[in-house]
């Protein structure tokens, strides 16, 4: 199927009607039928038969529609972006990040960067460090900040700075640190040991020799915020995080001996940074450094 094709089927699928498609692309009618003709003699099936004066997706179409749908998607990022790049000349960052950090970190980075260059615009997808990878490898992305240390081929990162672990939860004691032999009787909510701060968090408990319970595991550090403030549990998560959650009758600890987690920007080899991308990832740093210097218990 070519470009075309997707654009007509979409719009008939949309609205079962090839007058209504035909406007909605701006097209005539003749046009219409004659580009969906084409696409099913390209296909050597039927893509709609009319059913009570409506055109209904035959079930190879049927089939077809979520790639369909998918690569229409793909072309409206493509036009969103031409036009972005045509309108907005000031400059466009499409930026990869790991879900806390989109949280706590990335939004007063933003903030900065519009206001020093109103016209910067942005494309920001949060997601796991498998995903960023594959989003920088695909060229889906330009930057993607994580916490993942590991190294890919193709790929060239390149230090941030560092949060670090704390103790989330709804009980006081007075006291501003906690240790992971003090944690090892409550009901703990961690990361998944396949996130960078869980598996942190896991050799530590393993050098300690300690196995507390864990009553829930989960992937995102704000989803484990989320479940200690409604009394699940008490989490071990990072400090950027926890600032940005942090709500009233909860209780920050910073651990003793402190855990830090380095925090990475992830970009291809083979391709020159910008200086817009260079600007960008210097204020990244400065928010970085900022944040590690502040009390995690006063947001």
């Amino acid at each position: 199927m070519r470009l075309r094709h997707i654009e007509i089927f979409e719009a008939i699928r949309r609205t079962g009607s090839l007058t209504e498609a035909a406007a909605a692309l701006h097209i005539s009618q003749p046009a219409a039928s004659k580009l969906l003709a084409h696409a099913e003699v390209q296909l050597g099936f039927k893509l709609f038969e009319r059913v009570k004066g409506r055109l209904v997706a035959t079930r190879e179409a049927e089939i077809l529609s979520p790639e369909v749908t998918r690569l229409n998607q793909d072309l409206n990022s493509v036009r969103r972006l031409a036009a972005s790049l045509r309108e907005r000349p000031h400059g466009h960052i499409r930026l990869g990040c790991a879900p806390a950090l989109g949280l706590g970190l990335l939004p007063q980075v933003v903030r900065a960067s519009r206001d020093k260059q109103p016209g910067i615009t942005f494309d920001i997808h949060t997601y796991h460090s498998a995903e960023l990878v594959q989003g920088l490898l695909s060229r889906e992305l330009d930057l993607a900040v994580t916490f993942d240390m590991q190294d890919y081929a193709g790929l060239t990162r390149a230090p941030l700075g560092h949060t670090e672990l704390v103790h989330l939860g709804r009980k006081s004691n007075g006291s501003k640190t906690t240790r992971l032999s003090d944690l090892v009787d409550d009901t703990l909510i961690v990361l998944d040991s396949r996130d960078a701060s869980g598996a942190l968090l896991q050799m530590a408990l393993d050098a300690q020799g300690l196995d507390p319970d864990v009553a829930i595991q989960v992937q995102t550090h704000y989803v484990a915020c989320a479940l200690a403030e409604a009394g699940c549990g008490e989490a071990i998560v990072d400090a950027i995080t926890v600032r940005a959650m942090l709500r009233p009758g909860m209780v920050v600890r910073r651990l003793d001996p402190p855990l830090k987690v380095p925090l990475s920007i992830l970009t291809r080899t083979q391709d020159p940074l910008s200086n817009l991308h260079r600007e960008f990832i210097e204020q990244l740093s400065q928010a970085c450094e900022t944040l590690a210097q502040a009390d995690p218990s006063y947001p």
